[in-house]
């Protein structure tokens, strides 16, 4: 793909079939490729390799019933990112969308059901990511690689690799544990159609992410060593120090002083943060490099699907905004956010703050009607344009890449993990971090602060972090996703908004995967 990172396509480990980027490659008989062709060879573990990493950002083949990858749903909506933002933004007071695709509003009406499509969907493609990394573990293992006669600096290589597909299973994982709770946990020693899969409960879940991170580490290619989109030790550090900030959620155990150990060591191995933070989501974003930990790589050329950040580009462009200005060819005039995202800000115009972008231009700041596009600022942060304004390589797909992990989060991390008790780190050094996330979001000291507290860091989460897929956690994590403590408008499908039933700050298991495995128990509520 571009910016140098596995410039390869990969062949698909399980499903015999050639991805393209462009669904326009011939198909090769699917009855010719094998595992054992696969990886005959060092470079065909590269392209196995590649597959792994390549399903983060793309959907698999047009099928004839338009599918990709994962059967059931919509492959233009089947994206990895798309799936996850729509469960963690939509459920939110950071977004609402006008559409009224079948399970869309549940998100924000706060009334989803086990049958949900869009929630079946991201279960599918985060076990489907699972499946891929496990078939290249099992695959990578040394016995294997003894047996096909690959040794020296080409098993160390693949050895590389496979610590790699182990971080992008955990990194699944974690979704499945933080999105529904208690699911399957499958590994490399699960067969396929000989294993049925066991249900594993989010203490059981979040030690077996614990531990893989841990057992990876030094494997890994030290922090900002790895080509550009591959994960480091760095990246499992980030993960690590996410978890433990949520581990009171997953396991009733608090874990901060494990947060604020593997925050610093991301702050402390040489990332620093870039002076714009308008350059955060811009077409040639791969040039963060010192802020970001480890991204989704997008290429509007290469990985041309309309999920990733395709959508969060398009999404939000409606109404009187103009297309040009986003790089885009025309907005789906869908995404918005709420009052309580501005009204964060000092201002909407980002004079002050320049972290607030919103288009406010025959904008209602008030939703009366999640339907009408008007109704709720729009949010232009995602912009399919380089730092001259220039358009990417694409008006219809984006070259803007995802930041999964990024330096300011590490900050926040250290911040609150300090705010709740945890050992290792001092409230002085906390707010030096959290001052240098609003030195540069107001260009000088002007926004600065002496002192911090939890509410304000929810805050400082919302004006940094927004529409980056945090909210849905973080309000979990302070008892406000459910409850009547803190509201937004339309929260549980009322204007004012309302509380919902506990229940729902997990997800359901589909109710396909409970009817397909029925030693699966399905979550409380649903």
């Amino acid at each position: 793909m571009k910016k140098k990172f596995l410039k390869v396509f990969a062949i698909a480990i399980l499903t015999g079939s050639m991805f393209s980027c462009t669904n326009k490659l011939d198909l090769l008989p699917t009855n010719e490729i094998t595992s054992a062709t696969v990886y005959a060879t060092p470079a065909g573990y590269k392209q196995a390799f590649a597959k792994v990493y390549g399903s983060f950002a793309l959907t698999g083949n047009q099928g004839p019933a338009g599918n990709g990858d994962v059967q059931g749903i919509d492959e233009g909506t089947s994206d990895f990112l798309r799936l996850f933002w729509k469960a963690q933004e939509l459920s939110t007071d950071e977004a609402v969308i006008a559409w009224g695709d079948v399970g869309i509003q549940d998100f924000h009406n706060m009334n989803w059901s086990a049958a949900n499509p869009f929630l079946k969907g991201l279960y599918y493609r985060s076990l489907y990511q699972v499946t891929l990394a496990n078939d290249f573990i099992r695959q990578s293992a040394d016995d294997q690689l003894s047996s096909r006669g690959i040794s020296g600096a080409d098993a160390d290589k693949i050895r590389q690799y496979r610590a790699e597909a182990r971080f992008l299973r955990a990194f699944q994982y974690w979704v499945m544990m933080d999105i529904y709770g208690s699911t399957p946990l499958v590994t490399e020693t699960d067969l396929i159609g000989v294993t049925v899969p066991k249900q594993a409960d989010r203490k059981a879940l979040f030690n077996y992410v614990e531990s893989e991170l841990k057992a990876i580490e030094p494997t890994l290619a030290p922090p900002k060593a790895n080509e550009y989109g591959r994960a480091d030790q760095a990246a499992a550090w980030a993960l690590l120090a996410r978890l433990y900030l949520n581990a009171e959620v997953y396991t009733g155990t608090k874990h901060y002083d494990d947060a604020i150990t593997y925050s610093s060591k991301v702050i402390n191995a040489g990332y620093s943060l870039i002076s714009n933070y308008q350059w955060i989501m811009l077409a040639d974003n791969n040039q963060n490099t010192s802020e970001n930990i480890f991204t989704i790589n997008y290429d509007g050329l290469r990985t041309q699907s309309y999920g990733g950040t395709t959508f969060l580009t398009h999404a939000p462009v409606g109404g009187s905004e103009s297309a040009s200005n986003f790089g885009i060819s025309g907005g789906w005039g869908g995404a918005r956010t709420t009052k309580n995202l501005p009204n964060l800000f000092p201002d909407y115009t980002g004079a002050a703050d320049k972290r607030a972008q919103f288009y406010t231009n025959g904008q209602n700041l008030e939703i009366k009607d999640q339907s009408a596009f008007t109704d709720g600022f729009a949010v232009t942060k995602y912009r399919n344009v380089n730092r001259s304004g220039a358009a990417g390589q694409s008006l219809d797909f984006s070259d803007v890449d995802f930041p999964l992990f990024r330096l300011s989060e590490m900050y926040l991390i250290y911040a609150e993990a300090v705010l709740r008790g945890g050992a290792g780190g001092d409230l002085v050094t906390a707010v030096n971090y959290v001052n240098k996330i609003r030195t540069r979001a107001y260009g000088n000291t002007s926004g600065n602060v002496t002192t911090i507290s939890l509410d304000f860091i929810l805050d400082e989460r919302a004006r940094e972090l927004y529409w980056e897929g945090f909210r849905r956690t973080d309000l979990v994590r302070y008892g406000r996703f459910t409850t009547a403590s803190y509201l937004w408008p339309f929260k549980g499908g009322v204007a004012g908004g309302k509380s919902v039933e506990d229940f729902r700050n997990i997800y359901p298991i589909p109710t396909d995967d409970i009817t397909a495995n029925p030693t699966l128990k399905q979550n409380p509520g649903y």
